[in-house]
């Protein structure tokens, strides 16, 4: 999909209603749906945490960032994700929150960025994260600076791609709910994109399919 052509409809993504609950639990293993659907979460009080799903053009055509973390101690070590991270005393709101950590992870200044929705919250169990979603537009090719202890390696996905439903499969892993069950993922480049990245990018592939 050209970039140009993402960027005519972008006020009618913007307008749509959220997919929510409908959308992630396409891409939630049948535990962690059980897990949704039954688990009051705010008795852990959840810590408050901001993601950037930013479009941008590439070769003219319309990208979505994908992050790969470093490994280090924590549950989240090397997995695909967003750029994001917790809410800092200093974030006014989420979405600087977002802005904030998409700067210091890939080096993207939040001057080019233009936000234009905010995405269904997600809880995280593992991490005990409520996380804010927000969609973000640059209009030019970033050049990205990876902070290295946080970020290994950027994955720019086509959009196209992204609506491509061969890009979900089945794929046998072990969670913090059972070991060696299948979970719906997006297979990405060899990457396993799944939990709640892939509930995120599930709301985001139906949002964009009801546009384009």
């Amino acid at each position: 999909m050209y970039f140009e052509q993402f960027l005519n409809k972008i006020e009618l993504v913007a307008k749509q209603p959220l997919f929510a609950s409908d959308a992630h639990l396409k891409m939630a293993p049948l535990e962690r749906i059980q897990y949704l659907q039954k688990y009051d979460y705010s008795v852990h009080n959840p810590k408050a945490s901001a993601v950037l799903s930013l479009f941008y053009p590439k070769n003219n055509k319309a990208h979505l960032l994908l992050i790969v973390r470093s490994s280090y101690p924590g549950v989240h070590s090397s997995q695909i994700a967003f750029p994001g991270g917790k809410k800092e005393l200093e974030d006014l709101s989420l979405q600087e929150t977002a802005l904030r950590e998409a700067n210091e992870e890939v080096g993207i200044s939040p001057l080019e960025i233009k936000i234009v929705k905010q995405w269904s919250d997600l809880y995280i169990p593992p991490s005990n994260f409520m996380v804010s979603s927000f969609m973000g537009i640059a209009t030019q090719t970033p050049k990205f600076i990876l902070q290295p202890t946080e970020v290994s390696a950027v994955i720019e996905l086509p959009v196209t791609d992204l609506l491509n439903d061969a890009l979900v499969q089945n794929v046998k892993m072990s969670t913090s709910y059972a070991t060696d069950i299948l979970v719906p993922a997006f297979v990405i480049e060899n990457h396993i994109v799944w939990g709640a990245t892939a509930m995120i990018l599930s709301e985001i592939k139906e949002t964009l399919k009801s546009v384009y």
